[in-house]
């Protein structure tokens, strides 16, 4: 018992030393990149047990303020390979190991 109780914490502590977004590729202008980013820490905040709606969440958002066609994908342990228009992706993660993958295809 007092295992899980010590690694409940350890991991509590590696969340709390990583919850700052670390973005690990975009070639998104500045302006778009900052939005973008922002508005996936939000969404990861507000919707931390629930996947899907966070990622509707930012979809959603995303069409609005940058026209149509966006994709978003978030999870643990996924890998991708994307064809998309230039400018338009990010990938980050937030939380330690949370991956974000933002990206918008005509």
């Amino acid at each position: 018992m007092a295992e899980t109780a010590e690694s409940k914490k350890e991991e509590a502590d590696y969340r709390r030393l990583h919850s700052f977004p670390l973005i690990r590729h975009t070639d998104m202008p500045e302006e778009m990149r900052v939005e973008t980013m922002e508005l996936c820490v939000t969404a990861c905040e507000k919707f931390a047990t629930n996947n899907e709606s966070a990622a509707k969440m930012i979809k959603e958002l995303m069409d609005k303020k940058f026209g149509s066609s966006w994709h978003v994908v978030i999870g643990e342990g996924f890998g991708f390979e994307v064809t998309h228009e230039v400018k338009n992706l990010l990938y980050m993660f937030f939380g330690g190991s949370l991956a974000v993958c933002v990206w918008k295809c005509s």
